[in-house]
């Protein structure tokens, strides 16, 4: 048995998404590339790139991994690249796509012989939090003066609008990218590809996949463009589990369960956005999951369990894979997930192991 804590992906709840991803790609003409900035862990990108284009990135080092690692095309994106890191980023890339012109003026010499792109940002979006809204007042994310962008227009052959965020609503998305058609269509058809980013939930339970297959045909078609998608969460939601045992139990007013994980250095976006994990777990003996860090908010939420939480008990937190593995931490120096993978014959195989020479790597 594989010593606790640990990410547990499991390819047989990762195939659903990867053959709605395969449906979408044929019926609609668009490409896929998995998103790096919400999963990276490469030791399944042999059996996602049977489903998918390629991937797309938000630093040099994603690049890189992206080029190494996942077989297809390889997007390089950055807010902003450094001097010293845009050779790499092109030698590693098959497209570059630039936040802002001058960007694109600075590297301008270096990437002339190469792909290029831009992101525009078309002022709205899904996001609930001002914090992940990528269309926010004072937005660095991408222009979005089309005048500004038509300056540009001979020295690129691409443009990326990153705008959905966990965008379930099919129609919501198909709103916005009429908006998208109505302010930058006399740009976007002078493009040879658009990408329309990630954020877009079309894995989920009932979301209508033949209308969205419809609408990227028809923006395709209408514009004489080669759509691509960003998919991310949607690659691998419900795909993994974080597992972790209960080391402790108390009573201070609740029900009190400690576990061998923490959400700040396993699973920071619960933090960062206050939700709560996800666990099966139905009954009617309520307990708090506490994660075993000095930080008196890590908390993994309020669960009700058929019996009363003892330690030793195996807990399996659900839908583990986005922004978790990505983001996990050394805080405190809370012993690193181990990450493993549940083949589709059903064998479970552990990848890696972290230990205190990688802690002690960490820092100097």
């Amino acid at each position: 048995m594989i010593q606790t804590p640990y990410y547990l992906i499991d390819k047989a709840k990762m195939l659903p998404n990867m053959e709605k991803i395969a449906w979408l790609r044929e019926h609609s003409g668009a490409k896929a590339l998995l998103a790096l900035k919400c999963f990276a862990t490469w030791s399944v990108f042999d059996f996602m790139s049977e489903y998918m284009d390629g991937t797309t990135s938000s630093s040099l080092y994603e690049v890189k991994l992206g080029r190494e690692k996942f077989p297809g095309e390889t997007h390089a994106y950055s807010v902003a690249y450094a001097d010293h890191e845009i050779a790499e980023a092109l030698t590693n890339s098959d497209k570059i796509i630039f936040n802002t012109i001058g960007q694109l003026d600075r590297f301008d010499t270096q990437s002339a012989d190469h792909t290029r792109g831009l992101r525009v940002n078309p002022g709205v979006s899904t996001s609930g939090f001002d914090l992940a809204d990528p269309a926010r007042p004072f937005s660095r994310l991408g222009e979005s003066d089309p005048d500004r962008i038509a300056t540009a227009l001979d020295r690129i052959s691409g443009m990326m609008f990153h705008n959905n965020c966990e965008n379930a609503d099919f129609e919501r998305f198909d709103n916005m990218l009429s908006l998208i058609e109505q302010r930058f269509g006399h740009l976007i058809r002078d493009m040879e590809w658009i990408s329309l980013g990630g954020g877009i939930h079309f894995t989920g339970e009932g979301y209508p996949l033949d209308r969205l297959a419809d609408r990227l045909k028809r923006f395709s078609d209408t514009n004489g463009v080669q759509v691509y998608l960003e998919p991310g969460e949607a690659a691998i939601t419900n795909s993994t589990t974080l597992e972790v045992t209960v080391l402790d139990t108390m009573f201070n007013g609740k029900n009190l369960a400690i576990v061998d994980s923490s959400i700040e250095a396993h699973m920071l976006d619960l933090l960062i956005y206050r939700e709560s994990a996800k666990m099966r777990e139905q009954g009617d003996h309520e307990w708090m999951v506490c994660g075993k860090s000095c930080l008196a908010g890590d908390i993994f939420g309020e669960f009700k369990f058929p019996a009363p939480v003892q330690p030793g008990d195996r807990l399996s937190i659900q839908d583990a894979a986005g922004y978790t593995m990505v983001k996990k931490n050394w805080f405190n120096g809370v012993k690193m997930p181990a990450i493993a993978i549940r083949e589709l014959d059903g064998t479970t195989r552990l990848v890696r192991d972290f230990g205190y020479d990688e802690f002690a790597a960490a820092l100097s």
